[in-house]
């Protein structure tokens, strides 16, 4: 498999001082054209919002961004990602693309993408296009598979003018 023997031409490079020759055509068809179009530099994806363990809130949050959720939050959450962490407490609806629950949560969740932890605990009614639990959550409530679970009266449309007033 392996020999000890000297590669064929490992040693045959230019000697130090020689100066190197041009690519040749085979190794300039391996390097790609860029243009000054696609040099535009990427918008970097922003942190999530953290509410940490020793916060509560009272009343609605809404961002176009991601959320993630340590302490307490006591109203309705929409945002593109959140995370309800474990140890956080959300009493009320999570609206999202994609949302993460390793806490507790008592409301109603409308997610693209749902995925329930093995610490997770849910008291309600979920809506969803993908969704996974790991063994050891706990769920109480019923839950429908929708092509567009964001798609409700109180989904798409409140996640929408949230993100349409914050900017």
């Amino acid at each position: 498999m392996f020999s000890k023997g000297k590669i064929k031409g490992a040693g045959d490079g230019p000697s130090p001082g020689t100066p190197l020759e041009p690519a040749g055509k085979h190794e300039a068809a391996l390097t790609p054209d860029v243009s000054s179009a696609s040099l535009a530099p990427a918008k970097p994806k922003s942190k999530p919002s953290r509410l940490s363990p020793d916060l509560t809130i009272v009343g609605t949050l809404g961002t176009p961004g991601d959320i993630l959720v340590e302490g307490t939050v006591e109203g309705d959450i929409r945002a593109h990602c959140v995370d309800v962490s474990e140890g956080a407490l959300v009493k009320g609806e999570i609206v999202g693309d994609d949302v993460v629950v390793e806490g507790r949560v008592t409301g109603r969740i409308c997610a693209l993408k749902l995925r329930l932890t093995s610490t997770a605990r849910v008291e309600g009614d979920i809506l969803h296009r993908i969704i996974a639990i790991e063994s050891g959550a706990i769920f109480e409530g019923t839950v429908q598979r929708r092509d567009d679970p964001l798609d409700t009266a109180s989904g798409k449309e409140q996640l929408e003018d949230a993100c349409l007033s914050e900017g």
